[in-house]
């Protein structure tokens, strides 16, 4: 993504604290005033037994303790409640956005938008999907990653890519699969509102990456929006008129979709997902009873999680 302009660690502060829920931010407030306002109120001149020298730092460190106390029990609660601000405005941002987006025709909408609103898309349609979310804006050392996804124990690794004129090629797979090994995610994600080449598609099979382009990122929305309209359940059920416009999106994307290069006639073709017809990916299972095994999963995971055991 685009590099963001310097701040200061106030406006650092403030973004840090908005990542919360706008309700967490209010009981810190709350806390951070009665805290602060009981070491406000003690007296910086207090009666000190001992030496001289003693009695001089222990006074100056009481009038230290006073005087920080006596400014921050009211500019802490300050920061707190527009961090609160902040978050419940995000919050409705998002969900402004995908009922926005979803409405669209076709993918063509998300090239509209702005990059952080795109970053901000592809947060909140994984969030959703119940995964907490930390944004990461693709600076610092995180090889270029945006959001990292959590769920239970589970890490996963997100770049957004919001290209128009270029496929994403291998070279940001490559990235985002190092940056993986390095923190131990389980896997990652790659989300373009254009396309793929066939190199990067090639390097991510097998590997506990998914692509995600622009038709199966639209078709993620519109699911995200039927949970925000109908509810979790809703959005997830398979065979419920709630779930069709997902699944219907998610086929288009799959028949639309380039054909890539033919395969060595020992390789075998990719499966279509018995849950939501998208093309599927060869993947290496890292953990549980059958570690190191192969088996097909949906290309769109954590969107659908259909599986098929490997030939």
């Amino acid at each position: 993504m685009a590099r963001r302009k310097k701040s200061s660690g106030f406006e650092d502060m403030l973004d840090l604290l908005a990542l919360l829920p706008w309700w967490i931010c209010v009981a810190l407030a709350a806390a951070s005033y009665v805290f602060l306002h009981g070491l406000a109120v003690v007296p910086p001149t207090a009666e000190l037994a001992g030496r001289p020298s003693d009695m001089v730092v222990a006074t100056v460190q009481k009038g230290l303790i006073f005087g920080l106390a006596s400014i921050g029990q009211y500019l802490l609660p300050l920061m707190c409640l527009i961090a609160a601000a902040m978050s419940a405005w995000r919050r409705k941002q998002r969900k402004a956005l995908v009922s926005t987006v979803a409405q669209a025709q076709d993918a063509a909408a998300l090239d509209g938008i702005s990059w952080r609103e795109f970053e901000l898309l592809v947060g909140e349609a994984y969030r959703l999907q119940g995964f907490r979310i930390i944004e990461l804006g693709g600076n610092g050392p995180d090889g270029g990653v945006d959001l990292v996804l959590l769920k239970g124990s589970e890490k996963f690794l997100v770049q957004c890519k919001q290209w128009k004129a270029q496929r994403v090629g291998v070279a940001t797979v490559r990235e985002l699969y190092g940056v993986m090994a390095a923190r131990g995610a389980t896997g990652g994600f790659v989300v373009t509102s254009g396309r793929f080449s066939n190199d990067a598609r090639d390097f991510a099979r097998g590997r506990n990456i998914s692509l995600v382009d622009g038709h199966q990122l639209f078709a993620m929305v519109q699911q995200a929006r039927q949970s925000l309209v109908k509810g979790p359940k809703a959005a997830h059920a398979s065979g419920t008129p709630a779930a069709a416009p997902a699944r219907a999106a998610v086929a288009t994307a799959a028949a639309t979709a380039p054909a890539a290069p033919a395969a060595p006639s020992l390789a075998p073709a990719p499966p279509a997902c018995p849950r939501c017809s998208a093309a599927m990916e060869l993947r290496t299972a890292r953990q549980g009873a059958h570690a190191g095994k192969s088996f097909w999963g949906c290309s769109t995971f954590p969107g659908c999680r259909g599986t098929l055991a490997a030939a």
